[in-house]
């Protein structure tokens, strides 16, 4: 349903998105993940046509950014990370406003009023204006907004920031329902929200694509690997390189700054094999003191963190 190839956004001499191609098929929920100022936001605006790319080409459907950007944007619905709401109204008057933005008739905007009303939970709050309402119930009228004219595809940037933990999953149990029916492309750096909600990720990082699968794959390619933290009194970084180095499997040992004279260690790990007996039979020929001594598997926050890591 969307393609997209050699996607490229230059701000002056800061290239924020670097030659990225895609494709999302329809149906799916795909969710950008990455740090902040990773290029998210600016993906998301070019796909909805508010941003021109440097270079590159995006088609939709049989439809091409370039050659027609409008009605591209008759396909979607967009909700900026700070969704654009006039404060003053009330908020069944603003969605009575919105509908007639888009043409609808007087008949289909009161079936759909309500329709949006029920789905994105807004029955309690309908008389109210938007200035009064909590920062949750704003991103829900921002998204009944989104959806008004009932689009194929919905472009969400980080629709759960600044809500608190239940308004968090409020607005995924919406977005899951919706991708029943739509394609739903959001950005988020936040880990859990991507897991839960998506049926596939795309982690961004300085503007490029580092990984794209679904979690699960993610998770899978990078079995074997995991990571074994210690931390020890009485020991150097070289008598460690020497005595754990030399251990089939770990390839790459990582020091932490030495704090009263406790030393941490991350041992990386790739290997379906758990070293941690081997480990502590070095160990054991020394006269360390071991404080920790713990095994992490991978988990999407570990490779979004390596995947993402500045060095």
């Amino acid at each position: 349903m969307i393609h997209v190839e050699n996607l490229t956004k230059y701000y002056q001499d800061l290239c924020a998105v670097d030659q990225v191609s895609f494709d999302i098929p329809k149906g799916e929920i795909l969710g950008l993940l990455g740090p902040n100022g990773a290029g998210k936001t600016s993906i998301l605006r070019m796909l909805t046509g508010y941003l021109r790319p440097t270079a590159g080409d995006i088609h939709i459907k049989d439809y091409t950014i370039d050659k027609d950007p409008l009605e591209i944007k008759k396909l979607m619905g967009y909700l900026p990370e700070s969704a654009p709401l006039y404060r003053d109204m009330i908020t069944f008057d603003y969605l009575q406003f919105i509908a007639d933005i888009r043409g609808m008739d007087q008949e289909r905007k009161a079936s759909r009023i309500r329709e949006l009303s029920s789905l994105c939970g807004l029955d309690e709050v309908m008389h109210k204006t938007i200035g009064e309402l909590s920062k949750g119930y704003k991103q829900r009228v921002g998204l009944a907004h989104a959806m008004m004219d009932d689009p194929e595809i919905l472009v969400l940037d980080e629709p759960t920031s600044g809500l608190d933990p239940n308004q968090i999953v409020e607005i995924r149990d919406i977005i899951r329902r919706i991708g029943r029916e739509k394609t739903v492309i959001l950005s988020t750096h936040i880990l859990n929200e991507a897991e839960a909600t998506c049926d596939r990720v795309m982690i961004i990082h300085r503007g490029k694509i580092v990984a794209d699968d679904t979690t699960d794959k993610l998770k899978k390619s990078m079995e074997g690997e995991s990571l074994i933290r210690l931390s020890f009194q009485g020991a150097d970084i070289p008598s460690i390189k020497k005595t754990i180095g030399p251990i089939e499997g770990i390839s790459e040992i990582q020091f932490g700054e030495k704090e009263d004279e406790f030393l941490k260690v991350t041992l990386v790990c790739r290997s379906s094999t758990d070293l941690r007996g081997q480990i502590y039979e070095r160990i054991k020929t020394t006269d360390w003191v071991l404080l920790e001594f713990r095994r992490e598997i991978q988990s999407l926050e570990s490779i979004f963190h390596e995947l993402t890591k500045e060095n």
